[in-house]
């Protein structure tokens, strides 16, 4: 399934090559773009699967996709389990209910959150603080890519454990194995995430 994800996410161009700046401020040969999948249904399905094979062994009464990339991916999971979903807003609106969390929820339940990547892991305490300010507890993060880079660490320094369908050094060692990118860049990603490694 490793496999034939990492082709998927070729085959989409959702792993880019060139000079990007990620959300944590590194600068990066490599950048997976996931936010193109709710334009591929098949892929996104394909995922899903895949992050529910890795839920399947946790414990958990709903699950939350992190906006805006991972909402679709959650959803797609929802519905195929029946599994209750909610999710933190970007903004709070100042009409209306004025939730953070948007959804049925009951103090003290426990999400499983469920995003695309992670990198240094430094944005995902932003996304804990919402859900436990509304009592809810979190103990478990499926992402679909770990780009290794301290992010899996991080989090379990804090008490959570991380879930990752592919790494990312496993998806350049794939696609690189298929023909699917060349030496060059297959060699200025695998420096970078050596040399970034924490």
């Amino acid at each position: 399934m490793k496999k034939e994800i990492a082709l998927s996410l070729h085959e989409i161009g959702a792993v880019k090559f060139g000079n990007f700046t990620l959300k944590s401020g590194i600068q990066s040969p490599i950048y997976i773009d996931l936010r193109v999948l709710v334009s591929y249904p098949k892929v996104l399905k394909q995922i899903s699967t895949a992050m529910i094979e890795i839920a399947k062994g946790l414990t958990f009464d709903l699950i939350a996709g992190i906006p805006y990339t991972a909402l679709p991916i959650a959803t797609t999971i929802s519905v195929s389990e029946d599994w209750p979903m909610v999710y933190a807003r970007k903004e709070v609106k100042d009409y209306g209910t004025k939730e953070k969390i948007e959804g049925h929820f009951e103090e003290g339940q426990t999400v499983l959150i469920v995003d695309d990547l992670i990198t240094t892991g430094g944005s995902k305490f932003e996304t804990i603080e919402p859900f436990t300010a509304s009592g809810l507890k979190i103990t478990d993060f499926v992402v679909l890519v770990d780009r290794q880079q301290g992010g899996g660490r991080l989090l379990e320094e804090k008490g959570y454990k991380l879930h990752s369908v592919l790494g990312i050094n496993e998806l350049l060692d794939i696609l690189k194995e298929e023909g699917k990118i060349d030496e060059e860049n297959y060699s200025k990603a695998k420096t970078f995430i050596a040399e970034t490694q924490v």
